[in-house]
């Protein structure tokens, strides 16, 4: 894949944030500041808040109160338009048109900045050229999505987020159903994105993959944020206990020594 085009990422803050459905609350008094540049995963159970968090910082979901900005502005204040100029997101199950190929998907991406007065441009050429060429499916273009492979569809997604040239990128388990090389395709995509110049939040279920290519990591249980900075200072024991129940040794990985989540393993019958 080719080096992604450098963006001016004004970074994201949201504070006292809270938002859920009636009668249910969901996300509680959620801090986050993640500057220009700079990866953060939020990890957690199922059911802790994590895709409603991100789908409120994404304006697709009303908070209750607190703010979202990007840039110093309120993307709650803005126009739908406005803050998708600011704000992308890639859903966990993204759908797409019947028989689309890839270079219309992407295309898509570009929407927001169409309008009554500004039709197709050069510019979106180019953004939509830039993206294909920075998630290596260029040579995709003229296929169709539903005929690709798994890894080669999540890299045609993250084409289409990255031609909306937002700051801020927003990733719902971006490798989620990926075998372990395209999950480590993707995952080294997204570091190139936020060394870019761009901000970039994930959802992300596998807490060894999080703390590999996160610079921040975010807890979340029930809503709350129980733990969160970098990856060696977050992720330990009882960090996992807390959140997924479960006992397991974290080691130090050979090379980096990001934190590696080994489960410790619970039988029911001795092994012979």
């Amino acid at each position: 894949m080719n080096d992604v085009p450098r963006a001016t990422a004004p970074g994201l803050e949201v504070s006292a944030l809270h938002a859920g459905y009636p009668g249910r609350p969901v996300v509680e008094n959620v801090g986050l500041t993640v500057p220009a540049g700079q990866v953060v995963a939020i990890v957690g159970p199922n059911g802790c808040g994590k895709s409603t968090l991100l789908r409120t910082v994404a304006r697709l979901h009303r908070p209750e109160s607190g703010t979202v900005r990007v840039g110093g502005d309120d993307i709650w204040e803005l126009t739908r338009r406005r803050a998708a100029h600011r704000v992308a997101l890639l859903p966990q199950s993204p759908r797409a048109p019947e028989a689309v190929t890839v270079a219309g998907l992407v295309r898509y991406g570009r929407h927001p900045q169409q309008g009554l007065l500004r039709q197709w441009s050069r510019e979106d050429e180019n953004a939509v050229r830039e993206a294909l060429e920075a998630t290596g499916t260029t040579e995709l273009a003229a296929e169709r999505l539903d005929r690709l492979s798994g890894g080669q569809r999540q890299r045609c997604w993250l084409a289409m987020v990255l031609a909306q040239r937002t700051p801020v990128v927003l990733l719902d388990e971006p490798t989620s159903a990926l075998d372990l090389g395209h999950a480590v395709e993707v995952l080294e995509l997204v570091r190139e994105v936020a060394a870019a110049g761009r901000t970039v939040v994930m959802v992300q279920h596998d807490l060894a993959a999080a703390a590999r290519y996160a610079d921040t990591i975010v807890a979340l249980k029930d809503g709350r944020v129980v733990a969160r900075g970098g990856p060696g200072e977050t992720v330990d024991a009882a960090l996992v206990k807390e959140l997924y129940g479960v006992d397991a040794d974290v080691l130090a990985a050979p090379g980096d020594g990001s934190p590696v989540v080994v489960p410790r393993a619970r039988l029911l019958t001795k092994r012979t």
